[in-house]
């Protein structure tokens, strides 16, 4: 069985870390670890429909973020990898500067110190210097980073198509399949 940790963090786009969730909740092969921000869990409720529980409740296992106890903390935990989704400059922040204050910085700096597949996400727009050098420090400590840029080939026809894109994009990473990826097939 593959365990993925999901961590989201408290910018705008949550709904991709929800998206991700929802993706591999039917999944009986990858066991989903989340652990949310405070401001992860503000922002559920005022970007989305959804509670905070709810959210929780597409996850196999539930971690606080201030348990820094908690197994994923561990480099002995075994897991494919971490993605931080949606993730804010604070917390790219303490990634790139292994600052792990909590359990969401811990478990992305230990995905790093055990070398498996750390997948960053900002939403942040515009960038500027700073954010960019962020960005390059967690890339050449081993992160990925993948903003969510939608793709229209595709031709998606609602936000939800552009979401659901994205997050088959972010979990193609990880090698999981997704049925809602329209691959481009070339110019044919």
């Amino acid at each position: 069985m593959m365990r993925l940790i999901i961590g989201m963090s408290g910018s705008s786009g949550v709904i991709y870390g929800i998206r991700i969730l929802e993706m591999l909740a039917s999944n009986s092969e990858i066991e989903t670890h989340l652990v949310m921000s405070q401001a992860a869990r503000m922002n559920v409720g005022i970007e989305t429909d959804w509670k905070a529980e709810d959210v929780e409740a597409l996850a196999d296992v539930v971690h606080n973020n201030k348990n820094i106890g908690a197994s994923i903390a561990s480099g002995s935990f075994k897991a494919a990898g971490m993605v931080v989704v949606p993730c804010s400059m604070k917390t790219l922040s303490g990634i790139a500067s292994s600052y792990a204050d909590n359990l969401l910085i811990r478990a992305a700096d230990v995905v790093l110190k055990e070398r498996r597949k750390l997948v960053i996400v900002p939403r942040e727009s515009p960038l500027h210097t700073g954010h960019c050098e962020l960005m390059l420090k967690a890339s050449q400590i081993g992160a990925i980073i993948c903003p969510p840029s939608p793709a229209f080939y595709s031709k998606p026809e609602s936000v939800d198509d552009i979401i659901n894109h994205s997050a088959a994009r972010i979990l193609d990473l990880f090698d999981i399949e997704s049925e809602s990826l329209k691959r481009w097939q070339g110019n044919v």
